[in-house]
C-alpha cells in the first residue's frame, strides 16, 4: 500500500478533524471514520437526501506503522459478511438465516479491534440485500462474490484505532451538487440491482455453494 493515501469522506457538513470514538457502533465495521479513495463515490455517499447540504472532505492518511485488514478479495467474502452481521442490524426471518449467523460467527469471525484500519466492501443498499439473501440460502457464495463487484458500489477505508486517527490530516472540502450526485448514487444502485437480479435468476444450484452446503460440510 502507498505510504500516503488520499481519502474522501462524504458528509452533510465539513469535517476538519475526524474524532476517534464517534460514529454508530451499528455501521459495517462498528465505530470508525468511513472513507473512500474515489472522490466520485465520496460525493455520492454525501447525498443521501435531496434536501440537505453535501460536502466531500479530502484527507491524507499516513499508513506507515498502521496494521491494516483487507476484506476486499473474494477469498475473504465469508469474513466480510461475518463482520457485517456482528455490527449491522439484520432481521432474520427464518431458521436458515439464524443458523447461518451462528455458523459464520463460529468459523469466520475476525477480531478487528487488533487492527488500525479496515478495507472492505461497503454494505450500502444493494450490498446489504446481497448479504441477507446469502444468509437466507437464496444466493450462492459464488454469486455473492460476483454481486459485490456490481455497479462499483465501492470499497471503503475505515479508521478504527486511535493510532489511525493520529495519522489523518484534513486537506480541503468541496460543496457537492446534491441534485446531480443524489441521482448518480441512485442510478448506480439501480444498475447493481438489475445485474444482481440477472445473476440470481441464472444461478446453477447444482454446482454453486450455498450457506446450507457450508453448514453441512458439503463441497461442490
Amino acid at each position: 500500500m502507498k505510504k500516503t493515501l488520499a481519502l474522501f469522506h462524504g458528509s452533510d457538513h465539513i469535517v476538519k478533524k475526524p474524532m476517534y470514538g464517534l460514529g454508530s457502533k451499528y455501521n459495517d465495521y462498528g465505530c470508525g471514520f468511513y472513507c473512500t479513495e474515489d472522490v466520485e463515490l465520496g460525493k455520492e455517499w454525501a447525498c443521501k437526501d435531496l434536501n440537505t447540504n453535501a460536502y466531500v472532505n479530502k484527507y491524507e492518511l499516513q499508513t506507515e506503522g498502521l496494521k491494516i485488514l483487507y476484506l476486499d478479495k473474494a477469498s475473504t467474502v465469508l469474513n466480510w459478511i461475518t463482520i457485517l452481521i456482528q455490527n449491522r442490524t439484520f432481521n432474520l426471518k427464518n431458521n436458515i438465516a439464524k443458523n447461518a449467523v451462528k455458523y459464520l460467527k463460529a468459523n469466520y469471525s475476525i477480531d478487528i479491534s487488533q487492527y488500525d484500519v479496515v478495507i472492505g466492501y461497503r454494505a450500502d443498499d444493494s450490498y446489504f440485500t446481497f448479504a441477507k439473501d446469502f444468509l437466507s440460502n437464496t444466493l450462492s457464495l459464488e454469486s455473492l462474490s460476483s454481486a459485490l463487484r456490481y455497479g462499483k458500489l465501492g470499497e471503503q477505508i475505515v479508521l478504527i484505532s486511535e493510532k489511525a486517527f493520529e495519522k489523518i490530516q484534513f486537506v480541503n472540502s468541496e460543496k457537492v451538487d446534491v441534485s446531480e450526485y443524489y441521482y448518480k448514487r441512485k442510478n448506480r444502485n439501480a444498475e447493481a440491482n438489475q445485474k444482481y437480479k440477472n445473476l440470481s435468476d441464472n444461478q446453477d444450484v447444482e454446482k454453486e455453494t450455498f450457506i446450507m452446503d457450508l453448514i453441512r460440510g458439503i463441497k461442490k
